[in-house]
């Protein structure tokens, strides 16, 4: 019995006919001898090995049914395990492709923002050219003197010569 059931008690079957008759015709001095059953029961048994011709008792079905009950239970568990991780799974996937849904709004941002931090730097660049040749034309000017820095008016805050005088400032009021 520990052999085909395994050494736990409660799954060994009460009546295994099989195993009655590998028993009873393993050799030796008892061969062929079946203890514990009738004489038409053990000649049954011989004949056909098979629990049908026998008949069932009350203790085979009844073992057989709590064993039938808790494998229904067993199955329900593990229906229940595999429902829950299934939806789990579902959820994660879910989950998975937002996240990647995010990851590419993000980098098509950042392509976005480069695109116009690369107009920025390009303008700044044209902007820094057209200074620095402004800047070279004014220099050259006032090289070659053709264009010299005046002493007057808004420089140095002296009208220029041959202007009218400013205006007197107005007079404190009387009191």
């Amino acid at each position: 019995m520990r052999e085909r059931y395994r050494d736990d008690i409660l799954t060994h079957s009460e009546f295994d006919p099989d195993l009655w008759m590998e028993v009873g015709s393993s050799g030796g001095p008892d061969k062929n001898q079946v203890y514990g059953l009738s004489n038409t029961t053990a000649d049954n048994l011989r004949s056909t090995r098979s629990v049908s011709t026998v008949g069932s008792s009350q203790s085979i079905s009844s073992s057989q049914s709590k064993e039938f009950v808790a494998l229904q239970q067993h199955t329900a568990q593990l229906t229940d395990k595999y429902d829950h991780l299934s939806a789990e799974y579902a959820q994660l996937k879910a989950s998975h492709a937002q996240q990647r849904a995010e990851s590419e709004q993000i980098k098509a941002s950042q392509a976005q923002q480069k695109a116009e931090y690369e107009q920025q730097k390009a303008a700044y660049e044209q902007q820094k050219a057209a200074y620095e040749q402004l800047h070279e034309m004014v220099m050259n000017m006032a090289n070659s003197g053709t264009c010299a820095p005046t002493p007057f008016w808004p420089y140095n805050h002296q009208p220029p010569p041959g202007s009218p005088p400013p205006p007197p400032p107005p007079a404190p009021p009387l009191y």
